[in-house]
């Protein structure tokens, strides 16, 4: 989480602010963010999205993307026996090891457009501090260091060439008390004055000094790293993980949030922020967000086990680790095309996060996942995109993803059809008790299979809707079914 404070350090870093707020009906309150603030219509249509976890912690590629807190803490040892002591190779030392060599930003668009996503939201900064921009805020950045590019600059022209909407997440407001050295290597490294304790890299690591002098400019770095990154590269979306979520940083926030939406009034765009639980939502209840689109982490037992109205996300990770890993295990498409079907039935976006390598590329086992739900996506996208949820979304079995086994059935509504997307090929026969008689009172009037030719026969009894089934599926993983005669709201 972020750092402890209170409102006298808050109000001090808020006034020491770099730029004066930008000019328009925005002001930095919750009442004025309320009454001004609109969902962004093409969120709603988009449905799909990629997140990414890039950065100093690839090098390594140990464990995850926390490598930067474990190496002096956990696993001081291995990265002493891998890298060298501390002393001698802090996490500083992994930036000129994240050279991105072989990165191109417009062959990783050309396969996030194949993928069918529609926006993509790199990490622009992680909880280890180190910007990815060109930033003139701090001089610990990509385009300075390490690989000297600008890489979310570079992603952002790329990716928008694509006709694909551009974000960016920033995870900064937890580096201030992210390390937590154990304590011989605390000792170690204050008494030789090296790394954590090299006034070269104090506020890199944020650790010899955690005064709230100290932390009313860190506060104050945060607010202006996000304007930059705002006025830089325009983000469709700013992405805000767990660390903001304290009511005391409330003014924080709100000075970012009314100069984002003032801005974009001026660049003729729509934008959110996202954010978790109660980071957007003064009153602390997480179904009454302002100005912000609720985000869940992993779906699971934390995202919505129903149909949640109003406008949110869920990001979860195509592997075991959210940053590249030698040994992370990675996703099926069968399992995240279910994640996907499963998340539009309950009216969210699924946000699926990528892992690529510190030489900038996009592992080939991610490559074929994302390239296979793009095929999907080809056939069955209209089922998925610019959808909202049924009056339920789903029936069969629950288990999140399905298993592949169980036929399962989930709802999405895009005008006057409903779509049921089963999970499993049903075989010669598909039967869908929700459309029963007794649970619907209007005739079906023309059922289809997106993928396949003509409509198909079917009857409609109290038992449910029998739909007579091609031979041949078309395709794998899930299939759409256009359902039409219903009065839909």
């Amino acid at each position: 989480m972020g750092p402890t404070v209170n409102q006298e350090m808050v109000a001090m870093a808020v006034s020491k602010v770099s730029k004066p707020m930008a000019p328009g009906p925005f002001a930095p309150t919750w009442v004025s963010v309320a009454q001004n603030y609109q969902t962004p219509a093409w969120f709603q249509d988009a449905k799909f999205g990629l997140f990414m976890h890039w950065g100093l912690y690839s090098v390594p590629a140990y464990h995850n993307e926390w490598y930067e807190k474990h190496m002096y803490a956990a696993f001081a040892q291995w990265h002493a026996d891998h890298f060298g002591p501390q002393e001698k190779f802090g996490y500083k030392d992994f930036i000129p090891l994240f050279t991105c060599e072989k990165f191109n930003a417009d062959e990783w668009a050309d396969l996030f457009q194949k993928s069918g996503a529609k926006y993509v939201v790199p990490t622009a900064e992680h909880h280890d501090n180190f910007a990815l921009w060109d930033s003139d805020v701090t001089p610990i950045n990509a385009k300075k260091m390490g690989p000297k590019r600008d890489l979310i600059g570079e992603l952002s022209v790329a990716v928008r060439k694509k006709g694909l909407k551009f974000g960016v997440s920033n995870h900064g407001i937890e580096n201030f008390t992210f390390i937590n050295p154990n304590t011989d290597l605390d000792a170690r490294l204050k008494a030789a004055h090296a790394d954590l304790y090299d006034t070269n890299w104090s506020e890199f690591y944020h650790v010899a000094d955690r005064s709230d002098a100290a932390c009313e400019r860190f506060l104050t770095d945060w607010v202006n790293r996000n304007l930059e990154l705002i006025d830089k590269y325009q983000p469709d979306m700013l992405w805000f993980d767990n660390g903001v979520n304290h009511r005391y940083y409330d003014p924080l926030k709100l000075t970012v949030v009314a100069y984002y939406y003032n801005r974009a009034l001026t660049w003729k765009k729509e934008v959110s922020i996202s954010t978790k639980a109660s980071a957007y939502a003064p009153s602390n209840d997480e179904m009454k967000q302002v100005g912000s689109i609720m985000d869940f982490e992993k779906i699971g037992p934390r995202s919505p086990a129903g149909i949640r109205p109003g406008p949110w996300q869920v990001d979860d990770p195509i592997g075991s680790t959210w940053g590249y890993t030698s040994d992370m295990r990675i996703q099926g498409p069968n399992t995240i095309i279910h994640k996907l079907v499963d998340t539009a039935s309950r009216n969210g976006n699924l946000l699926l996060n990528l892992s690529p390598k510190s030489d900038g590329t996009i592992p080939d086992e991610q490559k074929q996942t994302l390239l296979a739900i793009g095929a999907w996506l080809a056939i069955n996208g209209d089922a998925i995109y610019g959808t909202h949820n049924w009056t339920r979304f789903g029936e069969g079995n629950d288990a999140r993803g399905g298993t592949g086994r169980d036929l399962s059935w989930r709802f999405t509504v895009k005008g006057d059809a409903l779509y049921a997307l089963a999970l499993a090929w049903p075989g010669e026969q598909a039967v869908i008790t929700s459309l029963s008689t007794t649970n619907v009172t209007e005739k079906i009037t023309g059922v289809e299979l997106l993928g396949h030719p003509g409509a198909l026969e079917f009857s409609q009894d109290k038992i449910g809707l029998k739909i007579k089934l091609p031979a041949e599926k078309p395709g794998d993983f899930a299939y759409a079914f256009k359902i039409t005669g219903l009065k839909l709201k």
